[in-house]
């Protein structure tokens, strides 16, 4: 974001305070319209000919440069992973707990990695309950892999839509 003086094209299209299209000014009379006003001279982008420029308050450019700052980092972060454990034998209320614990965490944005913990031979049972889950989840998520079933677990890892 180039401002006020370090714009360094001889004309540039001018947008005022309120959005208004002020047109294309010589560099030199938007930074004096710019003065008039108290106000910083922003340039929005140097690809083209003559470049974008916006009149805005002095606070309010470093607002905007900080809000677009975090919203790069918030996109950039790699969604996190929380893992829900149950059993073969969970309730009926207990599951549905679950099921919308798992809503929720899938809308904040985050994975869920459901974890049922067998053992002898439950893992069908297992097996089963997870894809009851997932049928009942996939508005809000869909599943990364299979259905992992080994030793004394069996997992599937739901990621958010």
């Amino acid at each position: 974001m180039i401002k006020n003086e370090k714009i360094k094209a001889s004309e540039v299209h001018v947008t005022g305070l309120n959005g208004e299209d002020l047109g294309i000014l010589s560099t030199k009379e938007a930074l004096t319209l710019a003065k008039q006003l108290k106000v910083d001279l922003i340039c929005t982008s140097l690809m083209s000919s003559p470049p974008p420029c916006r009149l805005i308050g002095s606070g309010q450019a470093k607002q905007e440069a900080l809000q677009e700052k975090q919203q790069t980092r918030k996109r950039e972060q790699a969604p996190k992973i929380k893992e829900l454990r149950l059993t073969p034998q969970i309730e009926d209320h207990d599951l549905e707990t679950k099921r919308q614990q798992a809503q929720r965490i899938l809308q904040a944005g985050d994975a869920v990695l459901l974890v049922v913990k067998i053992s002898g031979k439950e893992g069908a049972k297992a097996k089963e309950l997870l894809e009851d889950l997932l049928k009942e989840l996939s508005p809000y998520g869909r599943k990364q892999t299979g259905i992992q079933l080994s030793g004394k677990q069996a997992a599937v890892q739901v990621n958010p839509v």
